[in-house]
């Protein structure tokens, strides 16, 4: 059965195997749908006709709904048990509407139990569907003795054929749960890499800011104890505790850019990896090697907001990134097929924060769309 976690729907590659796996399960249970059709051709009855295609029409939307919420694991559980309530439901009003179809001409009704077993794997667990399996079976044989048909084609048709769906769908669904997992573990990864991130910068300042803190909370309780009695001490350990708490400020301050200051090339390899385990084609020529440190970290923050915004924002299928040392000017260029989608502009809070930040280094934040190209500019100065 389908893993009921929820996933990002914004994930290209899952979606588009998602796709793939909702096709691939329509065409092996719809295959054994529609030969109830072929019983439909073989009865004279106009009535028994037009009661054996209200059931099965009612049959295929049902299957199609149950389909679409195996494969789809942000939808709310209680839509798909109510999806697999309404298949059982219009399962049972089959046996009275299709079962006579044809009876002792063709199976009409075991067809669709061969459906019904073969999208146990979809509905229930194993033993669940074991037994699911046996009670359809059961039916299978009651409709044929009803009917005055052959229990054993019945059988044949149901058992056998139903058997293989469930196979082959149980194969599929299984697969489909390893993708969403994998997936899913893909983002815990990200996320814990983050987290960890978030504890080490958290350990270094306090690390920092730990002994200047307590010698800064003595030196202010020594101060405010000596003032009734030596003003003039007081001040001077109020004059302390004044330039420790300029020099731990400035100790975080370092810490904090020491933090921030990331190597572009490490940077660039991040992101055109995500890119392209997300499916969008990278083309990115060699960097500069010449860039001072300060420039490289300014460039890495536009490139971790310009890759952010083509995953967050758009649908593209390529991405071009390039960065070129023109005498005192580094220039990076992020350019991709998203535009025709919703995506950010100008006056995002992202690009806007950019534009402030390298504004402050001297730089420059540009975008523009050219059809369905949209393009991210960014220049920042070199010192000489």
């Amino acid at each position: 059965m389908a893993s009921e976690a929820v996933i990002p729907r914004a994930d290209r590659r899952l979606h588009r195997a998602r796709q793939a796996t909702l096709l691939s399960l329509a065409a092996g249970v719809w295959a054994s749908v529609l030969l109830p059709a072929v019983g439909l051709t073989r009865e004279p009855d106009p009535g028994r006709v037009a009661l054996g295609a209200v059931g099965i029409l009612a049959f295929v939307i049902a299957q199609t709904v149950v389909l679409y919420a195996a494969v789809t694991p942000w939808l709310d559980p209680r839509w798909r048990r109510r999806a697999q309530l309404g298949l059982a439901g219009v399962a049972v009003l089959t046996v009275p509407l299709v079962g006579p179809v044809a009876a002792g001409s063709w199976p009409t009704w075991a067809w669709l139990g061969a459906a019904l077993i073969g999208m146990a794997p979809l509905l229930v667990r194993l033993r669940a569907a074991l037994a699911l399996a046996a009670g359809v079976l059961l039916v299978a044989v009651a409709v044929a003795w009803w009917t005055g048909g052959s229990v054993g084609r019945h059988l044949a048709v149901t058992g056998g054929i139903g058997i293989a769906v469930a196979v082959v769908n149980g194969f599929q669904i299984w697969f489909w749960d390893l993708l969403v997992e994998a997936r899913q573990g893909q983002a815990a990864q990200a996320r814990l890499a983050a987290a960890e991130e978030r504890l080490r910068f958290a350990r270094d300042v306090h690390d920092v800011l730990g002994h200047s803190l307590t010698v800064i909370a003595l030196k202010a309780e020594l101060a405010a104890r000596l003032a009734p009695v030596d003003p003039e001490r007081a001040g001077r350990e109020a004059a302390e505790v004044q330039r420790l708490a300029a020099s731990a400020l400035t100790e975080v301050r370092e810490t904090v850019h020491g933090y921030r200051a990331v190597d572009l090339d490490e940077q660039l390899a991040a992101v055109v990896g995500v890119l392209r385990s997300c499916g969008v084609r990278c083309t990115v020529p060699p960097p500069p090697v010449d860039l001072p440190q300060p420039v490289a970290t300014e460039l890495a923050a536009v490139l971790r907001e310009a890759g952010t915004n083509v995953l967050r924002h758009s649908r593209a299928d390529w991405c071009r990134i390039r960065i070129d040392r023109e005498d005192d000017v580094a220039r990076m260029t992020v350019a991709n097929d998203g535009a025709a989608d919703r995506g950010p502009d100008a006056h995002s809070h992202g690009l806007r924060g950019l534009a402030d930040r390298l504004a402050a280094a001297g730089g420059e934040l540009r975008v523009r769309r050219e059809d369905a190209v949209f393009i991210l500019e960014a220049t920042v100065p070199v010192p000489s």
